[in-house]
C-alpha cells in the first residue's frame, strides 16, 4: 500500500474539509472552590491527550522523523472517541517548541523567538473548531518544563543560555511572553474567532509540570490575565506526587492558592497505590482549603482497582472539580493507532485506545476504560449511555496483492473484513472480528487466501458490542499478481523450523513500539517457506551493531542451502530524546539470488542479537 505524504495529507485537509462548529454558550468560571458552566457547577473525568495538537509519535519502521501534525481524520478520531467515552474536556501537552535534537525536517509551533509556524498554528486552529463541534472543553498548557516536544530548554537554547535561567532572564521571559502574546490574540482561520474569545477552551495553563519559582509564576500568570480576561488560568507548577516510584513529593505551592491571577490549582500523582495517592491528595484539600478549584492535572500508572476507589474518593470530595488520568491515543491515518510507552512504573503502562485490547491487558485497559466511561457520566450526574454501533471504517487504496490497511473506527472493538468477485456481491466475510492493534507502519491485513490471477473487491465493516457499522467504502477491481505471507511476530508458529529464538514483549518504546518481536541471538536461526516460488522476502529488524547482523541462505526443498546476497536499508533516526534501537530492512529477491530454481525456503541466521518485528514474503 502507498501511504499519503505526510505533508500533503496536512495541506489536503486544511484545503477541503468544512468545521461545523457549534460553539458553547458560555466560558467557564470559578465561584469560590467550584467550577461553573453559566450557573450550573462544572465537573468532568477525562484523559490528557498529550498529541491532540502535534504528533510525537509517528513510529513507521522506515520513518525517521516522528514528529508531525495530526491530520483531519486523527483529530475527528480523537473528538469522536472523547465523546464516547464521556469525555467533556482534554488537556493538550504544551505549544511545541523547535528542538536541536530534533530531526531538521521537524515541523514546530515556535520555531525561534516571536517567530511561529503558520502551517502549525492552522491545525491548532481546526483541533479547536473540532473541540467546539463535538463540545469538549480544552486546557492548554504554554510551555513544557522539559525538553521533550520543545519547551524551556529550547527557549533558553534560542539565546545560548541555560535552562534554568528561563524563570529569570528578562530576554527569555520576553521571548515567552511573545508566545504568549500571539496565540492569544490569534484569530482563528476555521472559526474567526480569536483564541482570548473562543469558549472552547477551559483553561490557560502557565504550563506542564514547570519547576518555576513564585515571582516568574504569578508573573505570567498577571500576564496572561491583561491580555485575556476571558479564561481561566491554571498554575503549571510542578506539585508531583510519586511516593514509591519515583523521588519527588512536592505539594501546591502557597503563591499558587494566594495569587488572584491564578484561578485553578493542579496536582499530578502517579502514586504506586490508591492509599497514598488518597492520602496526599487530601493533604492538598486542607492546604488550598477551599480557596479555588483543585484539579488532578495528571494521575495514574496504578491498579484498575486503585483508580476506582481514587475515582470515588473525587467524585466525594466536592473540593475537586475534576481529574485527567494519563493519557489517550488515536487512530493513525494510515492505519493502526498511535502507541505511545510510558518509562514510568516498570514501563508496565502504555496509553489508552479504546475500548480497550489485548495488547493492553497487562495495565487492564479495557477494564481501566470501562470503569471510566461510567465514572466519567456519573460524575456529571448523567445516566451512562449504552455503547453505540461504530461508524464505517475508510479502507485505504491498494493493488497487485490483497495486503492493505484501513482508519480505523472509533469505538470499534474488531473488524469484518469481506471480499466480492462484484462491486454488487455477494459478499464473503473472510476475516471475522480483527482488530488494528498492530506494530506500527504495517498494512494490517494480508488476504493469503485469495487466487493469484483472480479479480477481487474489498470491504470492512467495523464490530463492537453493540453490533456492526454499514460497510466502507469499496477497494477493486483488484488484480491479485501474487500473495503476501506475513509473520506479524506474534509467536514462532510461521517458521518451519527455528532455533535459538523466542517472542519478547515488553520495553516497546526502543522498538518504534512494536509491542513484540522475535529475539534472538547470537547463531539464531529460523526457516521460511513458501508454497509457490518466492517473489521478494523483507525481513525488518532492530538492531544494535554497527553492521547487519543477519545472513541468509535459500534452497529448493528445505535440506541443502546455499548462502544469498542481500539489500539492506537502514533507518536510523536523528532524533535524539528517544533511546531507539536501528531498524533495518533486509530484502531478498530472485536478482539478489542470481538463481533459476524455484525456490521455496529461505534460512537466516543471526551473527549478533537481533529484535525481528516483521516478514513479508511474496510468492507467485
Amino acid at each position: 500500500m502507498k501511504k499519503l505524504k505526510f505533508l500533503f495529507g496536512v495541506m489536503l485537509f486544511l484545503n477541503s474539509f468544512h468545521i461545523q462548529s457549534q460553539g458553547f454558550e458560555n466560558f467557564i468560571t470559578v465561584d469560590g472552590n467550584q467550577l461553573f458552566d453559566g450557573n450550573k457547577a462544572f465537573r468532568f473525568l477525562s484523559y490528557n491527550v498529550p498529541t491532540m495538537n502535534y504528533v510525537e509519535d509517528n513510529m513507521d519502521f522506515e520513518e525517521t522523523n516522528p514528529y508531525g501534525l495530526p491530520s483531519e481524520f486523527e483529530l475527528r478520531d480523537l473528538f469522536e472517541t472523547l465523546n464516547r467515552v464521556g469525555s467533556n474536556v482534554a488537556r493538550t501537552y504544551t505549544i511545541p517548541v523547535r528542538n536541536k535534537k530534533f530531526p531538521s525536517k521537524s515541523i514546530t509551533y515556535v520555531e525561534g523567538p516571536g517567530t511561529f509556524n503558520e502551517e502549525a498554528f492552522k491545525v491548532m486552529d481546526t483541533m479547536l473548531a473540532l473541540a467546539s463541534e463535538y463540545k469538549v472543553r480544552v486546557i492548554i498548557p504554554l510551555v513544557n518544563n522539559w525538553e521533550w516536544m520543545g519547551g524551556r530548554p529550547n527557549y533558553a537554547d534560542f539565546r545560548n543560555k541555560n535552562k534554568n535561567e528561563f524563570w529569570t532572564d528578562r530576554q527569555l521571559i520576553k521571548d515567552f511572553k511573545k508566545t504568549i502574546k500571539y496565540v492569544l490574540n490569534r484569530t482563528n482561520t476555521v472559526t474567526g474567532v480569536k483564541y482570548k474569545d473562543d469558549k472552547t477552551i477551559l483553561a490557560w495553563e502557565s504550563g506542564n509540570e514547570l519547576e518555576n519559582p513564585p515571582e516568574w509564576g504569578i508573573e505570567i500568570a498577571r500576564y496572561v490575565k491583561s491580555i485575556d480576561k476571558n479564561h481561566l488560568f491554571m498554575d503549571g507548577f510542578f506539585a508531583i506526587h510519586t511516593d514509591g516510584i519515583g523521588p519527588k513529593n512536592v505539594f501546591v505551592q502557597q503563591y499558587s492558592i494566594d495569587e488572584p491571577a491564578i484561578d485553578i490549582i493542579s496536582t499530578h500523582h502517579y502514586e504506586p497505590t490508591s492509599a497514598i495517592m488518597i492520602s496526599n491528595l487530601k493533604k492538598t484539600v486542607n492546604l488550598v482549603d477551599g480557596k479555588k478549584p483543585l484539579i488532578l492535572g495528571e494521575f495514574g500508572f496504578i491498579s484498575v482497582s486503585g483508580i476506582e476507589s481514587v475515582l470515588n474518593y473525587l467524585m466525594d470530595e466536592p473540593a475537586i472539580s475534576g481529574g485527567l488520568i494519563w493519557s489517550l491515543r488515536r487512530h493513525d491515518k494510515d492505519g493502526g493507532f498511535y502507541y505511545h510507552t510510558e518509562p514510568f512504573a516498570n514501563v508496565l503502562y502504555r496509553a489508552y485506545h479504546w475500548p480497550g485490547f489485548d495488547d493492553g491487558e497487562i495495565y487492564g485497559e479495557r477494564e481501566t476504560m470501562k470503569l471510566y466511561r461510567k465514572k466519567s457520566f456519573e460524575i456529571r450526574n448523567l445516566e451512562t449511555p449504552e455503547i453505540t454501533v461504530p461508524n464505517p471504517p475508510i479502507v485505504l487504496d491498494f493493488n497487485e496483492t490483497p495486503k492493505f490497511s484501513w482508519q480505523g473506527a472509533a469505538g470499534a472493538s474488531g473488524y469484518d473484513i469481506e471480499r466480492s468477485e462484484s462491486p454488487d456481491g455477494p459478499w464473503e466475510i473472510i476475516e471475522h472480528n480483527i482488530d488494528d492493534v498492530d506494530t506500527p507502519g504495517f498494512d494490517l491485513y494480508s488476504d493469503e487466501d485469495a487466487e493469484i490471477g483472480a479479480t477481487y473487491y474489498y470491504r470492512i465493516r467495523a464490530l463492537n458490542k453493540a453490533g456492526k457499522s454499514d460497510p466502507s467504502n469499496i477497494v477493486g477491481p483488484v488484480k491479485v499478481n501474487f500473495l503476501t505471507r506475513v509473520d506479524y511476530s506474534r509467536h514462532l508458529m510461521k517458521l518451519e523450523t527455528y532455533k535459538n529464538l523466542e517472542i519478547e514483549t515488553g520495553d516497546c518504546r526502543s522498538f518504534k513500539e512494536a509491542f513484540s518481536r522475535i529475539h534472538g541471538k547470537k547463531n539464531a536461526e529460523g526457516v521460511y517457506f513458501v508454497p509457490k516460488s518466492f517473489k521478494e522476502i523483507r525481513l525488518f529488524s532492530y538492531e544494535s551493531s554497527k553492521k547487519p547482523n543477519i545472513k541468509f541462505y535459500a534452497s529448493q526443498d528445505g535440506l541443502n542451502y546455499e548462502q544469498v546476497n542481500y539489500s539492506f536499508d537502514e533507518y536510523k533516526s536523528n532524533e535524539k530524546n528517544y533511546d531507539y534501537l536501528i531498524p533495518r530492512k533486509y530484502t531478498i529477491n530472485q536478482s539478489t539470488i542470481n538463481s533459476n530454481q524455484e525456490i521455496k525456503y529461505i534460512k537466516f541466521k543471526s551473527t549478533d542479537k537481533i529484535d525481528i518485528v516483521r516478514v513479508e514474503l511474496e510468492y507467485q
